[in-house]
């Protein structure tokens, strides 16, 4: 290729580390071909990045697919490996600081960070072609060898924490059952007051009963395979379905009467806990299919049932592991089969097979 055909991106320079590094911006369309990323033949201390995780693309190009006004992607940083020069528009100092950044069409960009980014980009618009013109901000760094190109990556990512799931499903206004079980703990006399919208677990002094996480999980465990279109209908179904179970679990109403502390039930109970919660949801979606006129009147069998942590016959390998709450799906089955049998509900053959292979370890409380 000619040396003198080169790429030119209005750019704003900046300084970091005494470095310079220019912030541009990119078509969507662009963006596959001019960065590139050190792909999986090449051993992980010869490369500047991550190993690209293939299973993650899918979901992020349809993010973008799905909701094409409203989507956003941050900035990608590269490096740049090649000369470059930056052409300033102005001579006053500040107004230098905007400009031309050339770069040869030789010279090689690596993603530095964003290269998920990147593949879902690619993928996005061969479902979304319109999207090409439309672009993405871009910070490039001049590049100065592979070891700093590693320690870019390493620095970029250093304090790089995931928020939460309850605080994701807080600012999350697409999720619909999000926007459910935000909806249900507002107008819920059960929840109101006693639900940590930020954290996805719970200290021993907070105030609160149940995370947001965990009312989300359950909401759609107990909506799943129901046909309501009507948003009003479901949340309908489920704050009746929540009020009811809270008739009939003293705990709860004895931490929003003041005779006990959140921490209190939380500790000395496992109905707070999330893995219980969805049980009751599991338990509530087959009571309401199988008995939708009288099912409130069922229900009310959960009020027999001891759901102190210490009870050790029925919920040891069910919800609880050596003590302690364990949340995994097959913990959330068991402890629905238990749930399930004091109602007096039939077990799935999915259900049963499970309860079977935990009888065979010796384990009977049911």
């Amino acid at each position: 290729m000619p040396a003198d055909f080169e790429y030119v991106f209005p750019a704003i320079r900046g300084i970091q580390a005494r470095r310079e590094y220019y912030a541009s911006m990119c078509p969507l369309r662009l963006i596959p071909k001019l960065f590139i990323f050190d792909g999986e033949e090449i051993a992980p201390e010869l490369r500047a990045q991550r190993h690209l995780n293939k299973a993650r693309l899918p979901e992020m190009s349809r993010y973008v697919a799905e909701n094409p006004d409203d989507y956003v992607f941050s900035a990608i940083t590269a490096s740049i490996d090649g000369s470059i020069s930056f052409e300033r528009l102005s001579d006053d100092e500040r107004a230098g600081r905007v400009g031309l950044l050339r770069v040869p069409m030789t010279a090689r960009f690596v993603i530095n960070d964003g290269q998920h980014r990147r593949g879902a980009i690619e993928m996005a618009l061969k479902q979304r072609p319109e999207l090409s013109d439309e672009t993405i901000a871009v910070v490039f760094f001049h590049d100065a060898g592979l070891d700093r190109c590693q320690q870019m990556f390493a620095d970029l990512n250093r304090y790089a924490v995931r928020p939460s799931k309850s605080l994701g499903l807080l600012y999350d206004h697409r999720d619909e059952v999000a926007e459910l079980a935000k909806t249900l703990i507002k107008r819920s006399t059960v929840f109101s007051g006693l639900v940590e919208l930020e954290k996805t677990t719970l200290s021993r002094r907070s105030g609160r009963l149940f995370t947001l996480s965990a009312i989300y999980n359950a909401t759609g465990e107990l909506l799943r395979d129901f046909d309501l279109e009507d948003p009003q209908e479901a949340a309908e179904l489920a704050l009746a379905f929540w009020e009811a179970v809270a008739r009939h679990v003293r705990e709860w109403e004895h931490v929003r009467a003041g005779r006990a502390t959140a921490g209190e039930i939380r500790t000395d109970y496992i109905h707070t806990h999330g893995v219980v919660l969805q049980a009751l949801a599991r338990t509530g979606n087959a009571l309401i299919q199988q008995h939708p006129k009288d099912w409130p009147d069922k229900i009310g069998r959960i009020a027999d049932i001891d759901w102190r942590r210490d009870n050790g016959n029925l919920w040891d390998g069910r919800a609880l592991l050596a003590g302690k709450v364990r949340m995994s799906q097959n913990n959330v089955l068991l402890t629905a089969n238990a749930i399930k049998t004091r109602l007096g509900l039939p077990l799935t053959p999915d259900e049963q097979r499970i309860e079977d292979a935990f009888a065979r370890h010796g384990h009977d409380g049911i």
